[in-house]
């Protein structure tokens, strides 16, 4: 890896970022104060635009590009690749439940999509999501769901997972969350009989 001035590399400024990642996802974009950035990652301002000249913003930016990466090789890619679709589905469920901690942790691009923020990132929160749902929409219809009932299922399962999130959070329950994710997997898997 190239190594930028003074030695630091670009696989350092990339282990920053999961750190970076629960600083937003704890306070959102506007309450990640660089006073909290830099408390949690335990580097000085200086360092900090060393490796992000960009300011939060680049910091955000990196945070949710991350995340993007994540999703893309751990979801949406199982999803329009794997052979066998339920397969894929299963495996999505599989990995939101292990990225959101069994509903224990909040969606970072959700927090952003619900504040002021969404305007500054609203390219990678739309694409996040569009992403996501186009991709279950291949796998559902590929499980014998007929066109529209899968293009409407892939939105509310969707929404209805970033849903599960907030309501766990609400009512302090990780449960909420996973009873959620069994009977979206199940509906999900059985495709309406008589097509």
């Amino acid at each position: 890896m190239e190594e930028h001035a003074g030695g630091k590399t670009a696989a350092e400024r990339a282990a920053l970022v999961p750190q970076l990642a629960e600083v937003f996802r704890a306070h959102g974009y506007e309450g990640c104060s660089l006073a909290r950035i830099t408390e949690a990652t335990g580097l000085g301002k200086g360092s900090l635009y060393h490796y992000f000249p960009g300011g939060k913003q680049e910091m955000a930016e990196a945070v949710l590009a991350h995340i993007d990466a994540w999703f893309q090789g751990e979801v949406f890619g199982p999803l329009r690749e794997q052979a066998n679709a339920a397969q894929g589905v299963t495996h999505m469920f599989e990995a939101c439940a292990r990225y959101f901690l069994s509903g224990r942790k909040v969606c970072i691009v959700g927090v952003f999509a619900l504040s002021s923020t969404r305007d500054l990132f609203a390219q990678a929160v739309k694409a996040y999501f569009t992403a996501w749902a186009v991709a279950l929409h291949h796998a559902l219809l590929a499980l014998g769901h007929p066109p529209l009932a899968a293009a409407e299922l892939a939105e509310d399962i969707v929404g209805a997972i970033q849903g599960a999130l907030v309501l766990a959070r609400a009512v302090d329950d990780p449960q909420v969350f996973m009873r959620t994710l069994e009977r979206l997997q199940r509906r999900a898997l059985t495709p309406p009989q008589g097509r």
